[in-house]
C-alpha cells in the first residue's frame, strides 16, 4: 500500500477502479448519433395518399384505388425499413396540394399521376434493390393509369 500524506491509503484496487471507471465515464459523455435521415419513400406515401384524394374528387375511383393502394405498400417498406418510427411520423416533406373548391378536374389527376411517375424514376438508381423493384412497381403503375385516363 502507498502512504498519501494528504489522508487515507492509496490501494492497488482504488487505483485498478478508477483507471477501469475512465473509459465508462467518457463513453456515458459522448454526444448521442444522429437521427437517421427521412427515408426517401415517406415523400412518395404522401404523394399518393395524396393522388388518391385529388382522384376521388375528380370520380376516377379506379385510380383512387390503385394510389391508395401504392401508399400502404410503399408505408409497409417504410414501416419495415424503420420498425421504431411510427407510421404517424412519416410526415411529408412538404404540404399536399390542396383541392380546387369545385373539385378536381381529369387533367389535375393527369398531372399528378405524371408527377408521381417521373419522382418514382428519379429516386430508384438511389436505392437498394428491393426498393427499386417496388418503385418500379409503383412507377408502372402509375404509367398504366396514365393510359387509362387517357
Amino acid at each position: 500500500m502507498i502512504a498519501d500524506s494528504r489522508g487515507p491509503l492509496l490501494n492497488r484496487r482504488r487505483v485498478l477502479l478508477a483507471a477501469a471507471a475512465a473509459p465508462l465515464a467518457v463513453a456515458c459523455t459522448t454526444p448521442p448519433p444522429p437521427p437517421p435521415p427521412p427515408d426517401p419513400l415517406a415523400e412518395l406515401v404522401v404523394q399518393a395518399r395524396a393522388d388518391a384524394a385529388l382522384a376521388t374528387a375528380a370520380g376516377a375511383t379506379e385510380v383512387a384505388a390503385a394510389r391508395t393502394e401504392h401508399a400502404k405498400l410503399l408505408q409497409a417498406e417504410v414501416d419495415r425499413a424503420r420498425p421504431s418510427t411510427p407510421s404517424a411520423s412519416a410526415a411529408p416533406s412538404s404540404t399536399p396540394p390542396e383541392q380546387p373548391p369545385g373539385g378536381a378536374t381529369p387533367e389535375q389527376v393527369v398531372e399528378a399521376l405524371t408527377a408521381a411517375r417521373q419522382k418514382g424514376t428519379d429516386l430508384m438508381p438511389t436505392v437498394p434493390v428491393h426498393r427499386a423493384g417496388l418503385l418500379g412497381s409503383v412507377v408502372a403503375g402509375c404509367a398504366s393509369l396514365l393510359e387509362a385516363m387517357s
